[in-house]
């Protein structure tokens, strides 16, 4: 997948469960009518597929609701590659350690960003950017209720965050993720409209609720092979025992192992062909 397929302006089209779903709404309402003694049944399908579409959107690794990044493209795994992605920061504490890391390894990472996080740490934000690493949309808010709102809430929190991350780092974001991973059927519409491209992620180390930094890494390390999309936090970090974020503990093994494996590491821009003169403003 390249910049084009990233940012493209064709007609938003819905995927086959929701032209199904939309099909099987029309079909109810004219069987309502036509025979309206039958609604039970009608009823009863028109819930069952409500249910299905919430399961959808509570599984963030699926893409019956739009297109989703669950691992890198085809041509990037076939060049050993795999991607690390740090969500919910800028954290003016551990970002600046997770950068060291990083810059230790010579690896570049994805750093999904909140909106008004980085509007507190904006040089924070600059420096992810100044040191070869990319920042990409996670929401404006990052609020709770996120996966339960509508066409119009969702523009505003990626809308938001567009605006705000461009603003500070001079690239606007390719790449959302949805906080906690949750959604309905009506992000992906807005997620066309403003270019966006889902990612969520290969394996994930459950690092904000688990403080057992080996825990975490095994989880990783299970996941880590080509094409991967590994996910980790700055921003909402479980600490160990000791009181260390788990980030900073995990993160060092998880490289050096994948460097031990011959894998390397891109950003999520890098693995979908997005060039420099493509994501500036």
């Amino acid at each position: 997948m390249n910049y084009a397929t990233l940012n493209n302006t064709a007609r938003w089209q819905p995927t086959l469960l929701i032209r199904t779903s939309i099909a099987l709404h029309l079909l109810a309402l004219v069987l309502v009518i036509a025979a309206p003694g039958q609604w039970r049944w009608v009823l009863g399908g028109v819930i069952v597929n409500q249910i299905v579409l919430v399961l959808a959107g509570l599984w963030p690794r699926n893409d019956w609701l739009g297109s989703n990044w669950t691992r890198l493209p085809a041509a990037a795994a076939a060049r050993n590659e795999v991607a690390v992605t740090i969500d919910d920061g800028p954290d003016p504490v551990v970002t600046p350690q997770v950068l060291d890391i990083l810059d230790r390894y010579s690896v570049k990472a994805t750093f999904f960003c909140i909106g008004d996080k980085a509007a507190q740490h904006p040089d924070l934000c600059r420096e992810i950017v100044s040191r070869g690493h990319t920042v990409e949309n996670h929401s404006q808010r990052h609020c709770h209720s996120f996966a339960f709102l509508g066409y119009p809430g969702f523009l505003r929190e990626l809308q938001g965050a567009q605006d705000t991350l461009t603003a500070i780092t001079g690239q606007r974001p390719v790449f959302f993720r949805a906080p906690a991973g949750l959604r309905n059927p009506l992000l992906d519409p807005a997620l066309h409209r403003l270019g966006l491209q889902l990612a969520s992620w290969s394996v994930r180390g459950f690092d904000t609720r688990i403080g057992d930094s080996e825990q975490v890494k095994n989880r990783l390390l299970r996941g880590l092979r080509a094409g991967a999309i590994l996910l980790l936090h700055d921003g909402n970090a479980a600490r160990t025992g000791a009181g260390t974020p788990v980030i900073l503990e995990v993160l060092p093994a998880v490289l050096a192992a994948a460097a031990a494996a011959n894998l390397n590491f891109v950003t999520l821009r890098q693995a979908g062909g997005v060039s420099k003169s493509q994501e500036t403003t």
